[in-house]
């Protein structure tokens, strides 16, 4: 027999597993939940109407959160020459070229998103099996392959966030923190659906997200009503 914690029963107290919620009464419902030790995130989970196993039909991209997700983004920046002080004024926690990769390909990896000049991509294939899995490897379409590795850092730091879909056919993203007023979670919400919306590929028809929901870290889910 599974043991509920007092915590996910006060939870269950003010959520209803059959009902399917808007977006606001979702909100209400987190900002009821018991409190933990932390600053919870606040996660949407989405199952879409696509083919896992069909290339043409995967999701992927960016967008700007207006609020950014309310925790510092730790920026591992990989290029050389006169990019390393572009890199370290916009705020790069770590710089390097061949140094970083030699770092990395050690164990660490004390960083949440990777940012890459396009000549350190072939050093980086290096690091495939280790960053790859972690979903940290960078790329053109994510915009973290660039030249202007600058922009790209300042982008990220702001809450630029990368969506895409997994082999089960679902994204799972965080939108914001616990903390956060409902307001400030309702805009980072309405933008994030909007930009995986528009990545719809064309040869999937209907809509796109066939279940959402919305939970906390430690929290039970919430069915949402789109």
């Amino acid at each position: 027999m599974v043991k509920i914690s007092k915590r996910m029963k006060e939870a269950a107290k003010v959520t209803d597993k059959l009902k399917r919620y808007t977006v606001d009464e979702a909100l209400d419902c987190i900002t009821g939940f018991p409190k933990v030790k932390f600053d919870e995130t606040v996660e949407l989970h989405l199952s879409l109407n696509i083919s896992s196993k069909s290339s043409d039909q995967s999701i992927r991209g960016t967008v700007a959160l207006p609020h950014g997700l309310g925790k510092t983004i730790r920026v591992a920046c990989f290029c050389k020459g006169e990019l390393e002080l572009k890199a370290k004024e916009a705020g790069a926690d770590f710089v390097g070229s061949d140094d970083l990769v030699d770092k990395v390909s050690k164990g660490f990896l004390d960083f949440d998103v990777v940012v890459a000049a396009p000549d350190m991509m072939r050093d980086l294939g290096k690091l495939g099996k280790v960053l790859g899995p972690r979903g940290l490897m960078p790329s053109p379409k994510a915009g973290t392959v660039t030249v202007d590795v600058d922009k790209a850092i300042r982008e990220v730091k702001a809450g630029k966030i990368e969506f895409k879909s997994d082999k089960q056919a679902g994204i799972h993203v965080g939108l914001g923190k616990r903390s956060f007023s409902k307001e400030k979670l309702k805009e980072n919400f309405d933008q994030l659906l909007d930009a995986i919306n528009h990545a719809k590929p064309a040869s999937v028809k209907g809509n796109l997200i066939k279940t959402a929901s919305l939970s906390t870290t430690m929290g039970p889910g919430l069915r949402i009503d789109l």
